[in-house]
């Protein structure tokens, strides 16, 4: 390991090390070699959702090859119709099984953007393009709101489509598909990526494309920006303080790149800054350390690896390398504390740096705290990586 603070190196190496156990030859649906989430997922054997984009981006520097098959896998899995769906169960008493109807965030792109990066292969972008330019128009016609953006399905009926199980932005909404501050950047984030794409193969844009790009990005900025409290929210609640809360959700339009410039340094500044809110000792927590709802259960206050990634992300794609080097430093010194008492990665960790044994998951069922060695939300040597490049655009 070349990358990181040495102390980070136990926890680093233990994670290679779980990534090799997680790895399968090709089997049913799946026709490429493809990684468990991870040998402690409490209703595992599984593969997919965003946890194979975050094994995917783990895996960059050490294994590109497996890296790569992530996608290939992901993207094998599209339905006619033009859906990805999102977890399938990879059980050996049962045939692969998944929900025809559900979809996950396409954060993928953002994996085979890098991807490509290092290998430069047209052919495998095309094969890319042609995925996502279908994965567009499934969203466009199976997932646009009544009033202007995009949606999930936990707003109708609580599968948790987002990835979000059981956000509190969830807990009270009024009915009807309404736009959700994530739905509406992930699909943002797919028209930019396949407008940089068809760019890249055929040397064009698409004129309508980027309308629809710019469109969606004006709705996100003047529609679900809250200039009064700085952040985004769903439609349903920015300009209703009874249904408003501070989420990490509405961090998304700064990791996509839809905030403006005044709109992304004021979050990160003011909230994902403020160890009063979102700097807790683990970052990031899910809500706000100051929101009244917030509470040490899954995605209502814990913090994700992934998502402290994400949010990093966020900050270096506005220039923000120091602030996003805390945040990458900070999550890191916190697994690896924990990693030294507990002899394993976690899920999730509580964001004020307890244990994550006294964290709770699901209360109603029988797995009620984080999962051990859960590889799917752990992405700590491509942190690692981002935390290396931070430290260097500094100086």
């Amino acid at each position: 390991m070349n990358y990181g603070k040495s102390e980070w190196g136990p926890v680093l190496d233990y994670v290679k090390m779980l990534h090799g156990k997680s790895q399968f030859q090709p089997q049913g649906v799946l026709p490429y070699p493809w990684e468990d989430i991870g040998p402690g997922y409490c209703y595992g054997p599984a593969f997919g959702h965003w946890d194979a984009v975050h094994i995917a981006l783990d895996l960059l520097e050490d294994d590109p090859a497996q890296a790569r098959y992530q996608i290939d896998n992901l993207i094998s899995l599209q339905q006619e119709d033009g859906m990805i769906p999102s977890i399938i169960w990879m059980r050996e008493d049962a045939p692969a099984d998944w929900a025809p109807d559900q979809t996950h965030p396409p954060v993928w792109v953002s994996a085979a953007d890098l991807i490509y990066g290092r290998n430069r292969d047209k052919a495998w972008l095309k094969t890319c393009a042609d995925a996502l330019e279908r994965q567009v128009s499934w969203f466009e016609h199976s997932r646009r709101a009544m009033d202007g953006g995009f949606y999930y399905t936990d707003i109708k009926n609580h599968l948790w489509e987002s990835g979000v199980d059981e956000g509190i932005r969830f807990m009270e909404v009024p009915e009807g598909e309404k736009s959700c501050v994530d739905a509406c950047s992930h699909v943002y984030l797919m028209y930019d990526r396949l407008l940089a794409w068809q760019q890249e193969l055929y040397g064009i844009r698409d004129r309508t494309l980027e309308e629809k790009r710019d469109g969606l990005g004006q709705y996100i900025r003047n529609v679900l920006y809250d200039r009064e409290t700085g952040f985004f929210y769903d439609s349903w609640s920015v300009d209703c303080p009874k249904y408003r809360h501070l989420c990490l959700e509405g961090f998304w339009p700064v990791i996509v790149g839809a905030a403006d410039p005044e709109q992304a340094g004021y979050i990160i500044e003011r909230h994902m800054m403020n160890e009063q809110e979102f700097l807790s000792r683990h970052p990031v927590p899910t809500v706000s350390l100051q929101d009244s709802l917030y509470e040490k259960r899954m995605w209502r206050g814990p913090a994700w690896n992934s998502m402290t990634m994400w949010a990093a992300r966020g900050c270096m794609r506005y220039g923000r390398y120091e602030e996003a080097g805390r945040l990458l430093e900070a999550a890191l010194d916190g697994t690896s504390r924990i990693y030294s008492q507990t002899g394993c990665i976690w899920e999730f960790y509580d964001s004020l740096g307890g244990r994550p044994e006294q964290v709770q998951r699901k209360p109603q069922t029988g797995f009620n705290m984080p999962c051990r060695d859960y590889l799917g939300h752990n992405p700590l040597h491509y942190m690692a990586g981002l935390w290396e490049e931070c430290r260097h655009a500094k100086r």
